[in-house]
């Protein structure tokens, strides 16, 4: 009896240990899970740059205003009869010593 109740005792702490720390275990449950949520929270932000992009082109689509918006920031370009400014930064002079 106490060989049975000894082999019960060892098989279920192989299980408690399978379980705990085996493969599929606890652990590697705890490791999915975070790596779930890294994705979604992963897809989330890609899904939200999608959203961003499509009005982008539902802009460019739609109006010309947005077209002339972008070719004259990112291409710089101009309207006739306009003047264009370019303002440089210069350098900022040195502070001047106050006695």
């Amino acid at each position: 009896m106490k060989a049975l109740f000894a082999i019960l005792i060892l098989i279920l702490v192989l299980l408690q240990l399978k379980m705990w720390f085996g493969e599929g275990g606890v652990s590697d449950m705890h490791r999915l899970q975070q790596r779930v949520e890294e994705q979604a929270a992963e897809n989330e932000a890609l899904a939200q740059r999608n959203r961003e992009l499509q009005a982008e082109v539902e802009d460019l689509r739609q109006g010309l205003g947005a077209v002339e918006e972008r070719a004259r920031s990112e291409l710089g370009l101009i309207k006739e009869n306009e003047e264009f400014y370019q303002v440089v930064p210069g350098e900022v002079p040195p502070a001047k010593d106050v006695e």
